[in-house]
């Protein structure tokens, strides 16, 4: 059996909530009376120009009282490295890749004397490793496998890493675990990745031994874990827990939270929002979705009392018995390691024909949590910026330039709570290939609560690769939406519930994966341009109503809070609140 909500909508969840200033004035007086139109006084403190109207709409009320349930808008306050925090770590200085050999020449291969260099800062128990301007070629991949190293350029403007090798010629040809003669490097791997040191090895060697791996947080077969302790049911957006035993588990422990599917796909319908649609849809020949399950969230515990545990974040779904809700281990993490202040550019070669690329791919975070990348820019590459069961990152300052890219950043495999801010999609310097495809910010695997926000998308599209991602968000972009969505149809549902589009800005006037208010269940599109269906026609998983919500349609420029993130983070409900509601 579930579990039922008592009392009234959303009642349980009411919060004790502090505001910032980010709404400012009479903007953030009106947010707690439903949609409202604000004149010259508070426009000109928000943005438009004198005279501009601006208009808080009724969601935005409605997510005040209860934003950890929320019905179509996913709470990801806490969405980021550390909770989202403004400052990214400073670690001291330990190392000089000169001092290892490095020669900015652009003619040396640095590759060696970098890795060296990162690799003594890993024995030093971590630490900044410096480059200074000037061009490095590299010939091999560049990888942070140990916690709290940092590779820092001198700026994306000033230090270059020249890539001449691609990832199969490094590591060699990887195939896909679903079979076919797919490229795994069209969207896996980085001439740059951040990886723990052992989980790098196994990925490797399994590659070569052409035994495709899962990706994730439990080893290349999924079977890298053990239980710690079976959990009590409890609703979305709890911040704590009652376990069966707590003998294993202590503050500043990265767990595992693991959900089962059942064998009516109850968890996966939970994932939808419920009702008759996800009910009525055909799951079981779902193959590649149903290699996504069992859910795995990680997350922090602060506190352990008794049989109640803290945790770091919300509960991102109900804990029911039916799904074996429980925390495990899981293969070593990566923490608090990061690349700063530098470009990463990769020889020029023309993109390959559609998932057949060989990985001149940028910079990819793997099984990483509390990570970051700022100020970093990759050109010429395969695929940009990846976040591949990754979690809890921020990628701040980032841009992708140069030829063209398949999947200018993708964040697949079960990858959650990561933030996406300031980041840039140039247009392509020379014309696409035949056969080749462009995808833009992809979200797929059972990934949740990421957060793409303040971004210039000159081409691309808000891509989904199905294996129904949900309760993510983007807001306040600039899309020239030229993209199209990927994903085989053995994947399952394109969006899960509580996707939000939040003031989009759409040049082109496209539709497709712009406007999903006719596509994702229990979502919402707030403050986009009025767009029109051409080029790609979207089609909804879910027949019936899909419970979704379309708020200032037409009218991006008007919309407050214009940043749907930032304003959460203006909200910050904490795990202090729990014990007021």
């Amino acid at each position: 059996m579930g579990i039922e909500r008592t009392g009234t909508e959303g009642s349980p969840d009411v919060m004790s909530l502090t505001r910032r200033t980010l709404l400012g004035g009479a903007v953030a007086v009106a947010a707690a009376a439903g949609t409202v139109t604000v004149g010259t006084h508070a426009a000109a403190a928000t943005g438009p120009g004198v005279g501009a109207t601006t208009e808080v709409p009724r969601l935005w009320r409605e997510f005040t009282r209860t934003p950890l349930t929320h019905p179509q808008i996913p709470f990801v306050g806490r969405a980021g490295c550390r909770g989202g925090a403004s400052r990214l770590p400073r670690h001291r200085v330990v190392a000089d890749v000169r001092d290892f050999g490095a020669v900015a020449d652009g003619a040396t291969d640095c590759a060696p004397a970098i890795n060296r260099a990162i690799a003594a800062a890993g024995r030093a128990g971590g630490g900044t490793v410096t480059l200074p301007p000037g061009t490095f070629r590299i010939d091999d991949v560049i990888r942070i496998g140990h916690c709290d190293v940092v590779l820092r350029g001198a700026g994306s403007g000033r230090t270059t890493l020249h890539a001449t090798k691609s990832l199969t010629e490094l590591i060699g040809v990887y195939g896909s675990r679903y079979g076919g003669d797919k490229s795994s490097w069209s969207w896996a791997g980085g001439l740059i990745w951040l990886a723990p040191e052992a989980r790098w090895t196994t990925l490797v060697a399994a590659i070569r031994a052409r035994a495709w791996p899962f990706e994730g947080w439990t080893g290349n077969r999924r079977d890298e874990w053990r239980p710690l302790t079976t959990l009590d049911p409890a609703h979305q957006g709890s911040w704590t827990v009652t376990a069966a035993d707590t003998s294993l588990l202590h503050p500043g422990a990265l767990v595992l939270l693991r959900l089962s599917d059942d064998a009516d796909h109850t968890l996966l319908e939970h994932m939808c929002g419920g009702g008759p649609g996800p009910q009525g849809y055909s799951w079981d020949d779902k193959t590649k979705l149903s290699s996504y399950v069992p859910y795995e969230w990680p997350v922090r515990i602060t506190r352990v009392r008794g049989r109640r545990i803290t945790l770091e974040r919300p509960l991102p779904l109900d804990l029911r018995p039916q799904w074996n809700p429980q925390l495990t281990t899981h293969v070593q993490a990566l923490t608090g390691a990061g690349v700063e202040g530098l470009t990463l550019e990769a020889v020029q070669t023309p993109q390959q024909p559609h998932l057949l690329d060989t990985g001149y791919n940028g910079v990819v975070l793997q099984c990483a949590y509390d990570c970051w990348v700022d100020d970093v820019t990759v050109r010429h590459v395969d695929n940009g910026f990846g976040l591949v069961a990754a979690s809890a990152c921020t990628l701040r300052r980032t841009k992708v330039t140069g030829r063209g890219s398949h999947h200018p950043y993708f964040c697949r495999e079960g990858s959650h709570d990561n933030l996406v801010e300031d980041f840039t999609i140039e247009e392509r310097t020379t014309p696409a290939p035949a056969n080749t495809q462009l995808h833009g910010i992809n979200v797929e695997g059972l990934s949740s609560y990421n957060v793409w926000s303040r971004g210039e998308m000159r081409m691309g599209t808000f891509d989904s690769h199905r294996g129904l991602p949900f309760a993510n968000v983007r807001t306040d972009i600039t899309v020239n939406n030229t993209g199209r969505h990927g994903g085989d149809a053995s994947a399952g549902p394109l969006f899960g519930a509580r996707f939000a589009h939040w003031n989009i800005r759409v040049t082109n006037h496209r539709a497709g994966l712009v406007r999903i208010d006719g596509l994702a269940p229990y979502s919402a599109t707030v403050g986009i341009d009025e767009v029109e269906e051409f080029d790609q026609i979207d089609v909804p998983d879910f027949t019936g109503d899909l419970h979704t919500r379309l708020e200032l349609y037409g009218s991006p420029h008007a919309v407050r809070p214009t940043n749907l993130y930032e304003a959460q983070r203006g909200l910050a409900p904490t795990d202090r609140d729990e014990g007021r509601r």
